[in-house]
């Protein structure tokens, strides 16, 4: 009986815990400027102030931002997901000379920090004509949650048994075969993490995009609303409406997907 009360003490706890920042952004987009800066925080959300705000969201373009942010999150995902299961299928199933220093290669890409390349991107972005480009984003991106991707994906692999492959491969099943009809839909919790991590990457990309896009009509929102961030006034009831529009979807994908995140990236952890 008091196992099962301090459970739901928990839960609720948990919950409280995760819904505040929502609850938070709510208040503070229903609430005035001269509310907030006066009385302080409201506790409750103030609907009167619902048409005020729905006003001041229709003057900017939030519906092209997250059409922007979306397709990063979009491409990030293919492609880290279509390069890391080649990669992690490689890494664990063939043997080769290099194959140690590939991987460690790959795991050093996680030390350096996204500040430390952007000049040298940016110089190879000119040159190639992805400055400006929403798939130049996608790679840069894709550059540094591909090896996460490669790596859950990989564990993953190592603990599926490779005679389940020689059995298809005497079936005369093509390797990429083998890949995509038996070993992906066996590691599909695997994948679903690996998809959200890399979507995740996309969805809040800021430092690339506020370099590398010159054209507003390309931002992302993340950069729409630092935009609104200003050296006198900054319009909080907007920026936080338009951030818990931003939230919206990114909340719903992981929902829909959360069973599988755990249970993805602890596969492989343990063989056997």
């Amino acid at each position: 009986m008091v196992m099962g009360v301090l459970r739901y003490i928990l839960i609720i706890t948990l919950v409280v815990m995760a819904g505040f920042p929502v609850y938070w952004m709510a208040t503070t987009a229903l609430s005035t400027n001269a509310e907030l800066f006066s009385t302080g925080q409201v506790r409750w959300p103030q609907l009167q102030n619902l048409p005020a705000l729905i006003g001041e969201l229709s003057k900017i373009p939030i519906g092209r931002w997250l059409f922007n942010s979306g397709v990063i999150a979009a491409g990030t995902t293919i492609v880290s997901l279509v390069l890391g299961s080649l990669m992690g299928y490689a890494l664990s199933r063939f043997r080769f000379r290099g194959r140690g220093i590939a991987g460690f290669l790959l795991f050093m890409t996680q030390v350096l920090p996204e500040a430390l390349i952007v000049v040298p991107l940016y110089a190879m972005f000119i040159t190639m004509g992805l400055l400006n480009n929403l798939g130049g984003l996608v790679l840069a991106n894709a550059g540094f949650s591909l090896p996460v991707s490669a790596f859950i994906l990989k564990s993953a692999m190592d603990a599926i048994p490779y005679e389940i492959e020689e059995s298809a491969a005497i079936d005369n099943c093509p390797r990429f075969g083998i890949l995509t009809m038996i070993v992906l839909p066996l590691i599909m919790p695997s994948v679903a993490a690996a998809g959200v991590i890399s979507f995740f990457a996309g969805w809040n990309e800021f430092l690339f995009a506020t370099t590398f896009l010159l054209d507003r009509s390309l931002w992302p929102t993340s950069v729409g609303l630092a935009s609104f961030i200003g050296q006198y006034e900054t319009p909080l009831s907007t920026v936080m409406g338009a951030a818990l529009i931003f939230s919206i979807p990114a909340i719903a994908f992981f929902l829909l997907v959360q069973r599988k995140i755990v249970a993805g990236l602890t596969a492989g952890a343990v063989k056997g």
